[in-house]
């Protein structure tokens, strides 16, 4: 939600705002805007695309070489040219660009009014900047000191960059829950929400952590302290992301490039942490706490959006392979109903980002209770990996198309891997027989590959009759029901259509009464052990005329006469088909909307990481 980059140093900033906004058009935004300085600081902004920023400032001068930029997220306030960021101060000396939520902001807000102050926007960035401006002139303070003062006083989440006409050379930057990394070039300094826009200028950056101020000049100068006033030392680390990573690649849009790369990365996620014929799998993160995880009472997870989907998966595997009790949470329903947690539970949460703000709540309160946290994350150095005792990355690169693809089968991988290795230290699994499995997970990636190859321009065709539906019903059963649930969400997100997963034999508890020749039906029909029953499913809803498309095993007969189309895939052991099964969901996704006019990488009200409650 919401994107921030900033610039100091000797280059001119503009273009590296621009292109740094461009960068961050993934994480959804509803206006753009930057500041510059030239003898005084000149804000640009308008509502819409970054495009529609450039067109507005057109033949305007933005001469400076120190800027802001933001891609504003509406929470308080309409999306509008008023309320896009970047905020001036009453005084018009300071600037503010802001992700988060100031949750006390009225109080203060009410407060500055009775000091004198006007405001203009509905935002509560304003309130903020308001403060400092407030804080500076009453106590004649530095504009850090103001800043650092100012946000003792404030509620919420945050993450921010100002500067102050009054001392040109200067960024201050800080962060509550919200993410920001410095990027630290030759007497310059990046900032941005995360490493995408930086990575083309330096490979050294800096991670604020939570609570930390920074203080940034055109001589190189850096500063840290806590917002306690307590001096830090940046801990500088090197930046492990390709440029290439963040670019299409020669396809039309990131989504189909993402879903096109799973081969790679799911292979990427398995290296150096299995190997069939050693019959071994070692995850380094789980490795010291390995007993605890097994001994342990329950095994919680706690997830968001696809990611929850992630932690269902794994529910099936770890108590089907491993007998250890589990339990999977929503991250914003568990944090707040207050669970009981010992320190004999290990919650797991499971995030793309590392920065979901719900799911961070979750361990946070899961640390207070005592219990082991581990993170499954795909973001190198984010607040998850941080903040957890141990964890796992996925290893799935970048991913800018918000519809999480290759991110939701990096993380099925992982957990995967997970009760496979837990199974195996129990004991649950014969050693050939291990071996066995082992063998046929490596190969999933080619059969990825695959089906990629063998299924896309079948999912064209199917999407191009059923594009006009508005109505879609996704049925999977036992470890299918999740990539169901998937394949629900991806429609929903980037189509536009309504789409709901469920439970195959949930069907005639309600769901069956929708059905009729408007209603796709996609259903997932690949576990062995229910085929009779799931056969049973699509005979209803043929009988009510339901149009459905089915997606089975090669060479499978029955199904495919009644199904008014099917979509095969290659065989393989029924805990590894959700790698497969969702692949063809993913794609009839992303054809109908792409049939249907949508921004299929930037779907409309959505953001790709969601750092605000």
């Amino acid at each position: 939600m919401c994107g921030i980059v900033a610039y100091v140093g000797p280059k001119e900033a503009y273009p590296i705002l621009v292109k740094g906004l461009k960068r961050l058009e993934y994480r959804g935004y509803d206006s753009a805007g930057i500041a510059l300085y030239n003898e005084g600081i000149n804000i640009y902004k308008k509502k819409g695309k970054v495009a529609n920023l450039e067109e507005f400032i057109g033949d305007q001068s933005v001469v400076g070489q120190i800027g802001i930029g933001h891609t504003r997220w509406a929470t308080h306030g309409k999306p509008d040219d008023t309320n896009a960021h970047p905020h001036y101060s009453g005084n018009g000396d300071l600037a503010i660009i802001h992700n988060g939520i100031i949750e006390n902001y009225a109080p203060l807000k009410e407060a500055l009014i009775n000091e004198g102050h006007t405001f203009h926007t509905e935002t509560d960035t304003e309130v903020l900047i308001h403060l400092i401006e407030e804080l500076q002139k009453r106590d004649n303070l530095s504009i850090e000191e103001a800043t650092r003062i100012a946000l003792t006083k404030v509620i919420g989440a945050f993450a921010i960059v100002v500067m102050d006409k009054k001392d040109p050379g200067k960024l201050v930057a800080a962060r509550k829950a919200s993410p920001l990394v410095i990027g630290i070039g030759d007497n310059e300094f990046y900032i941005a929400s995360d490493a995408t826009p930086i990575v083309e200028h330096t490979n050294q950056v800096v991670y604020l952590k939570n609570e930390e101020i920074a203080v940034l000049t055109d001589k190189g100068e850096f500063s840290l302290k806590t917002i306690a006033n307590i001096d830090q030392t940046p801990f500088v680390q090197e930046l492990d992301l390709k440029i290439e990573e963040l670019e299409k690649g020669g396809y039309d849009y990131f989504m189909l490039k993402e879903i096109h790369e799973q081969p790679k990365t799911i292979a990427d996620g398995m290296r150096g942490r299995l190997s069939a014929e050693e019959g071994w799998i070692r995850l380094g993160g789980i490795h010291e706490y390995e007993n605890k995880i097994i001994n342990a009472n329950r095994l919680i997870f706690v997830a968001c959006g696809t990611s929850w989907h992630s932690g269902m998966i794994a529910e099936y595997l770890i108590e089907e392979l491993a007998r250890i009790n589990v339990e999977v949470e929503y991250a914003s329903e568990f944090r707040y109903r207050n669970p009981i947690l010992s320190e004999n539970d290990v919650v797991i949460a499971i995030s793309q980002s590392g920065e979901t703000a719900d799911t961070l709540a979750a361990l946070e309160m899961a640390k207070e209770k005592g219990a082991l946290t581990y993170g499954v994350v795909n973001v190198v150095g984010s607040s998850i990996a941080r903040i957890t005792d141990a964890g796992s990355y996925i290893h799935a690169g970048p991913e800018i198309g918000v519809a999480s693809t290759k991110a939701f089968t990096g993380q099925v991988t992982l957990l995967t891997m997970m009760a496979l290795s837990l199974a195996h230290k129990k004991g649950m699994i014969p050693k050939s027989e291990f071996s066995r499995i082992l063998a046929e997970f490596e190969n999933i990636p080619a059969k990825i590959e695959q089906l990629l190859q063998s299924c896309d321009s079948q999912c064209q065709k199917i999407a191009e009759q059923i594009a006009d539906a508005n109505n879609a019903l996704y049925l999977g059963r036992g470890i299918n029901f999740p990539v169901a649930l998937e394949g629900a969400l991806k429609l929903k997100e980037i189509s536009y259509i309504h789409a709901e997963g469920y439970p195959a034999a949930e069907m005639k508890h309600g769901p069956i009464a929708l059905i009729d020749e408007n209603m796709p039906v996609i259903v997932t029909a690949t576990n062995m052990g229910s085929y009779e029953k799931i056969v049973s499913n699509v005979q209803e809803v043929k009988a009510r005329k339901g149009k459905v498309i089915a997606i089975v095993f090669e060479g499978e007969q029955e199904i495919k006469k009644m199904a008014d189309y099917t979509i095969e895939i290659p065989k393989t052991e029924d805990m590894f088909t959700p790698l497969l099964t969702v692949i063809p969901l993913q794609l009839l996704s992303y054809y109908i909307a792409l049939i249907r006019g949508c921004n299929v990488d930037q779907p409309r009200n959505l953001a790709k990481s969601v750092t605000v409650e």
